[in-house]
């Protein structure tokens, strides 16, 4: 069973330490050929705290897939984008439990804050498919560091605690081949037991993350 130990992130907003990154994408050099990417949009106004999402892929994919998918949305409300490889082939709860993809995304994390000054208020964790799932298994023992969770077409999760109370975007096609709509009615209703305010839509429609719903959940933060 995974330890609620195992799945704490350490890393918190700060004051920047560190000289700040032009707009663009920059590998961090945490892993060899499976690494993690921070993306600064031009549209980043030093000015201002800003918003930072946490983008996960599906099983075989990879951080470039997910930065494609998420930069117009993170271009257009100036949110750092932080989009991370997991260290195998997916994510690590689903290939034997909570360690070194959390390692990982919390050394993003950590570069992240040491250069930007970033919303404590406006910090989400999202995912697709093994992604959305490993969004609300990290997510929700998480909770007092990302304040919202978008996961589009989970197939489960497996927190081994709840800390804070994160608002949850979920989004399901009624028709999905892949990972079955039956998934979500079930996280669902888990969720919304835990006390957690849920915004669900379920849509015509197979494996896959309709643009209009990642900007909706994305117009959230």
């Amino acid at each position: 069973m995974t330890s609620p130990e195992s799945a704490r992130l350490r890393a918190r907003p700060a004051p920047p330490s560190a000289a700040p990154l032009p707009p663009g994408d920059h590998r961090l050099g945490i892993g060899r050929e499976r690494d993690v990417v921070l993306v600064v949009p031009e549209s980043y106004d030093a000015a201002r705290p800003a918003p930072l999402v946490v983008g996960l892929h599906g099983a075989g994919g990879n951080a470039a897939r997910r930065i494609e998918r998420l930069r117009p949305h993170a271009e257009r409300i100036g949110a750092l984008l932080l989009a991370p490889d997991s260290v195998g082939a997916t994510w690590d709860v689903i290939r034997g439990g909570l360690g070194p993809d959390v390692r990982r995304i919390g050394a993003g994390l950590a570069f992240a804050f040491a250069r930007f000054a970033v919303d404590p208020a406006r910090i989400a964790i999202e995912g697709f498919s093994d992604g959305a799932s490993y969004a609300l298994t990290l997510g929700l023992p998480n909770g007092d560091l990302f304040r919202r969770i978008f996961a589009f077409s989970p197939g489960f999760m497996a927190p081994p605690e709840l800390v804070g109370a994160p608002s949850v975007f979920v989004s399901h096609g009624t028709h999905d081949p892949v990972l079955p709509v039956a998934c979500s009615r079930r996280i669902v209703p888990q969720l919304r037991r835990l006390g957690l305010s849920v915004d669900y839509r379920e849509f015509d429609g197979e494996h896959v993350a309709p643009d209009e719903l990642v900007r909706a959940a994305f117009d959230s933060l």
